[in-house]
């Protein structure tokens, strides 16, 4: 038993999976503190209140501290936003150098009439002939 746990532990899945996660949690508080120390303050420049906790509204006796949930609200978009700016956008310009920049033919043409068909077509529409796949 204790050796087949050893394998279960030491699979390659496994150890990626907790690399994954100690690199996300790293990752994750390096965007939390971007947002806290950076992205927050920039956004606090013209009300000069990063802090919205002590806005309250008392209804019926019960507070409603919608000022907590725009702090929360906030700190949501600014961690969204610098994802989008630090993993997304760098990943999409790193993915359209990778990708092929010519797709495959939808069309061919007909060996026979010349006629341009299909790429997928096994026989001409025009002349009914059959087509080869190299077209």
């Amino acid at each position: 038993m204790i050796n087949e746990f050893k394998t279960f532990v030491l699979r390659g899945n496994m150890v990626d999976l907790a690399v994954g996660v100690l690199i996300g949690i790293a990752f994750g508080q390096v965007i939390a503190s971007l947002v806290s120390n950076v992205l927050t303050p920039i956004v606090a420049i013209p009300g000069r209140a990063p802090d919205f906790s002590s806005l309250v509204l008392t209804v019926g006796g019960s507070d409603i501290r919608y000022g907590t949930f725009l702090n929360d609200l906030i700190a949501f978009l600014l961690v969204a936003l610098a994802i989008f700016l630090l993993v997304i956008k760098p990943m999409n310009v790193l993915m359209s150098r990778v990708e092929d920049p010519t797709p495959a033919p939808r069309t061919k043409t007909c060996s026979e009439c010349l006629s341009v068909i299909p790429a997928s077509a096994a026989r001409c529409m025009f002349c009914t002939m059959p087509q080869t796949t190299d077209g």
